[in-house]
């Protein structure tokens, strides 16, 4: 009965919520989440309405146990506020973010735009944060033990930062959060930080990610974008594993505006800003193909773009994606979208005769193929 009231009120919810800016909406939603979803009685239910319960689900990557695959994307919970409040959602993980060393108010808005013809977004935020030293004081205050899920602090550089301080900013981010978080990812892929997504070439990145290396004592992954070339992607690979990173995620929102739906004027009128949603899904899926035939299991890859449905987050586990994630999908999905993701994945794995979600990735390249 509530599945079905569900089903039917949150795309009236939807469509009044759009009434209202973007990023008024986000606001709103967040601060909700912040101050009543982590209330126990209110956890409770959104726990037993949401939250993934099939032991199949189940699953360790780089050494962290997940509950679940699929996880909160960064950039909703960019200061941990609502971090206590996500396992009712149904999600495995979460990835807060992204954390600069220093605070910053971000890009002057509006810089947060729907295009619902698309089912997508634009953003160009601008990694509006609280900085690394608010967020790693809300880390050390969350709740931990049974319904807690895996925290990834996702980290980035400051705007202000200069090319040569910006190894220096990261270390910052990282002295501070690593302690604190499972996991760690590098970001230098947003393309709303100026020369940011320059430090993905291998010269700048080796050094870069060698420092944060050096420094964390939790597992590191790096971000990349989907607009790098094929030969870019390979050289990252390549270096990912030379350096023994834990994983990559793939991808970030892309630059690109090919086949919208949305009207071109409103596009334009939109302007710059990173693409996320489903428009992205052709291409981050083939990054994910292209990284598992250049990697294997040698390292975790982590897919998220556009996945919208059980048969796309299954489609990418069978092409080598440890763990998806997902934001764009849970705006216009709400935490049901979570719930059929995850219970879609689990009815494939039986289907297909696999005993745990690790048997299933990859499978596609294997005899025993799962698609």
């Amino acid at each position: 009965m509530i599945d079905r009231l569900y089903r039917l009120l949150y795309p009236l919810a939807l469509r009044v919520m759009f009434l209202l800016p973007a990023e008024r909406i986000h606001t709103l939603i967040s601060r909700a989440l912040s101050t009543v979803g982590p209330r126990r009685p209110v956890l409770a239910a959104t726990t037993r309405l949401f939250a993934p319960t099939d032991p199949i689900l189940r699953t360790t990557v780089f050494g962290v146990d997940f509950p679940a695959p699929m996880g909160l994307a960064a950039g909703f919970d960019k200061n941990a506020e609502a971090i206590d409040a996500w396992p009712g959602m149904g999600f495995g993980f979460i990835e807060i973010g992204t954390v600069t060393g220093s605070a910053q108010p971000g890009n002057p808005q509006p810089r947060l735009f729907r295009l619902p013809a698309d089912r997508a977004l634009v953003n160009r935020m601008g990694f509006n944060n609280h900085g690394a030293a608010a967020a790693a004081h809300r880390l050390g205050a969350r709740r931990r033990g049974p319904g807690s899920i895996p925290v990834g602090a996702n980290i980035g550089k400051t705007k202000l930062a200069a090319p040569d301080e910006a190894i220096d900013d990261y270390r910052t981010s990282t002295r501070l959060l690593a302690p604190l978080a499972d996991f760690l990812v590098v970001n230098v892929s947003s393309p709303n930080t100026p020369g940011l997504r320059d430090l993905q070439a291998v010269a700048s990145l080796r050094p870069l990610l060698s420092a944060v290396l050096e420094i964390a004592d939790i597992p590191v992954l790096v971000k990349i974008a989907p607009d790098l070339s094929d030969a870019d992607i390979d050289d990252v690979a390549d270096l990912a594993v030379e350096l023994g990173l834990a994983g990559i995620v793939c991808t970030n929102t892309t630059i690109g505006r090919d086949g919208l739906a949305t009207d071109a004027d409103e596009v334009a009128r939109i302007g710059a800003g990173g693409l996320s949603g489903a428009p992205l899904a052709d291409r981050s899926l083939a990054v994910l193909r292209q990284l598992y035939r250049r990697v294997g299991d040698r390292i975790a890859l982590v897919s998220v773009g556009g996945i919208e449905t059980p048969d796309q987050a299954w489609e990418r586990i069978c092409a080598g994606a440890s763990l998806v994630q997902g934001y764009t999908g849970f705006i216009y999905g709400g935490p049901m979208w979570v719930r059929d993701i995850h219970d879609g994945i689990a009815q494939r794995l039986r289907a297909h005769g696999f005993s745990s979600l690790r048997e299933a990735v990859g499978s596609e390249n294997t005899p025993h193929a799962a698609a």
